[in-house]
């Protein structure tokens, strides 16, 4: 299906892959009906950050993905569905995992609902790496067996089934893409890239991480917004199911040396024990198998490892009184 002139909604269209990949839709063509997480500030989160030509052509909603009726009338008239509405952070998990359920597997519920009642034609659903747990073998392929080793992941495992389940049942168009780590411009300090950047801008003389071993595979952000316009115009079988990853890894404590090397810093990597994960629920390795969403949309990423950090490495220093350096961010 090509998207330049329907109708598209975009869940967590907010959030930071969520607002490149309404920018994207803009840039294509496509016309974009944007839900974002609804507060009393009418603060549109990363979506402020596109262009003014940009935001004039899309349709705003706030709303809460946890509302069955207001998920129905967003979803009315729209040819595609871009599911990215979630609760993502790992260490918040543990905290209010209750949350994790509400949201990624009852708001995912619903949006299925919605596309089941309106005949939407396709629905991009968003998994993670993260289900994998930690890898029993490398590239990971879609085969890979699931392992939850955290509430997030558990949720999203969770939403991923339902999703096959409406297909199955239903008939419901789904297909669903799993990005491996994805970063760039518009991330927050929840993550690692931002959160080491942001330390050394500020002049920290000691980097503090969590576990610096586990290997993550990196995929800059547009490539991740581009996986998804893919698998919606590929016009793939419903059910299929795609990682999205460069299939190269780096260890956290090699990524952190990394950007010192490109900050022309001299900082200490530390491992802080408050940001390590617990020891069962600690992913070691999670590198992609992405030869599926090869084969079926020709996607592969433009943007290496290093020119991904430099324009990383810019964003936060432009955008540095946003963001906390001194504290654990969850």
């Amino acid at each position: 299906m090509k998207l330049a002139g329907e109708r598209v909604l975009v869940t967590g269209a907010g959030g930071f892959i969520g607002s490149h990949l309404t920018e994207l839709l803009v840039r294509r063509g496509a016309r974009v009906r944007a839900m974002v997480h609804y507060n009393s500030r009418g603060d549109w989160g990363h979506l402020s950050a596109l262009p003014p030509e940009a935001l004039e052509t899309i349709e705003v909603l706030p709303l809460d993905v946890t509302d069955p009726y207001a998920v129905d009338g967003a979803a009315q008239g729209c040819a595609a569905i871009f599911h990215l509405a979630a609760l993502i952070g790992i260490p918040y998990s543990y905290a209010a995992p209750a949350s994790y359920v509400e949201v990624n597997l009852k708001g995912t519920q619903h949006v299925l609902e919605a596309a089941r009642r309106h005949g939407v034609r396709c629905v991009v659903h968003t998994s993670t790496s993260e289900v994998y747990g930690t890898a029993r073998y490398t590239p990971i392929d879609e085969a890979h067996p699931l392992q939850a080793q955290s509430p997030y992941s558990a949720s999203k495992i969770a939403a991923d089934k339902l999703a096959e389940s409406y297909q199955r049942s239903f008939g419901v168009p789904v297909v669903t893409l799993r990005p491996f780590n994805t970063y760039g411009p518009r991330q927050s300090a929840r993550a690692v890239i931002p959160t080491i950047i942001s330390q050394l801008a500020q002049g920290a003389r000691s980097v503090r991480l969590g576990a610096l071993k586990p290997i993550r595979d990196f995929t800059f952000v547009t490539d991740t917004a581009r996986a998804f316009v893919a698998m919606a115009e590929a016009d793939l079988r419903p059910g299929t199911l795609c990682n999205a990853g460069s299939g190269q890894g780096i260890s956290i404590g090699d990524l952190a040396r990394r950007i010192v090397s490109a900050m022309n810093a001299s900082a200490e990597i530390v491992s802080e024990d408050q940001r390590v994960r617990p020891d069962d629920s600690e992913v070691m390795e999670l590198v992609a198998g992405a030869g599926a969403i090869r084969e079926h949309t020709g996607w592969t990423p433009e943007v290496t490892l290093d020119q991904g950090l430099a324009r990383a490495i810019e964003y936060v220093r432009e955008h540095l009184d946003s963001y906390k350096a001194t504290l654990y961010n969850v």
